[in-house]
């Protein structure tokens, strides 16, 4: 049987108010399984996908190294952008107008209990659509996210990931890059990778814009295979 995950498209929203709404979702969850086990109890734990796009800002993961930013907070100011540092995995990354942000909120108890099997799949929905539209992606060794050409000169980044969980509940997600100015991604050292390249779908294939409702559509296709999932959307006034 399909686990229902309640779909929410938050349109444009600010990092830090998205941020917040993840926060309160994700304790929901928590709560509950905590309520189960203490209660011993058997309440059913919600699952959320929540796409979003966020207005220009850069995002530090709790490993990650602020010198892998390379501008500074009047420069930020000047290009109309934001920075956190954030409770997720990874280094640096950006997100901003052009790009689909996906928040999966899962409690994988309700999946699988595998966390490298949980981003693995995140990988291959975005590889799956991708292919959808006649690219070879990829992923790279020891690196997580999707790539195109890997393992030569010209390899270059479309997919950004980066986790966190807890009691195996999921949080923070994947970025897309779609039609994304890629300039904003030279004042970063992106995921604190050097001398590798940021693509987007709109310069692989040589448009000047792709739909993105289009790819958004694909992504859930890929996401209900992969995880057997029933979606339910939902509005939200967040």
């Amino acid at each position: 049987m399909n686990k229902k995950v309640i779909l929410q498209d938050l349109g444009s929203k600010d990092y830090k108010e998205t941020w917040d709404y993840q926060e309160a979702l994700f304790k929901g969850i928590v709560d509950l399984k905590i309520k189960n086990r203490r209660e011993q109890a058997n309440l059913e734990t919600p699952n959320y996908f929540l796409y979003v796009e966020h207005p220009h800002v850069y995002t530090l993961g709790k490993s990650g190294d602020i010198n892998n930013l390379l501008v500074n907070e009047a420069q930020l100011k000047e290009k109309e952008a934001t920075f956190y540092k954030i409770n997720r995995g990874g280094d640096i990354t950006y997100h901003g107008p052009g790009q689909i942000v996906g928040y999966p909120i899962l409690d994988l108890d309700n999946f699988f209990t595998d966390i490298h099997k949980y981003l693995r799949f995140l990988e291959e929905m975005v590889i799956l659509t991708l292919a959808d539209y006649g690219l070879k992606a990829e992923r790279s060794e020891g690196e997580t996210g999707v790539w195109l050409d890997v393992g030569t000169p010209f390899a270059r980044k479309i997919c950004a990931m980066g986790v966190r969980a807890s009691r195996w509940v999921t949080m923070h997600g994947f970025a897309l890059n779609i039609n994304t100015d890629l300039g904003y991604f030279d004042l970063m050292i992106p995921c604190g990778i050097k001398d590798k390249a940021v693509t987007s779908l709109n310069v692989e294939l040589g448009k000047k814009e792709v739909d993105t409702e289009e790819v958004k559509q694909k992504l859930l296709q890929h996401f209900k295979i992969l995880f057997k999932a029933e979606l339910i959307k939902q509005k939200t006034e967040v």
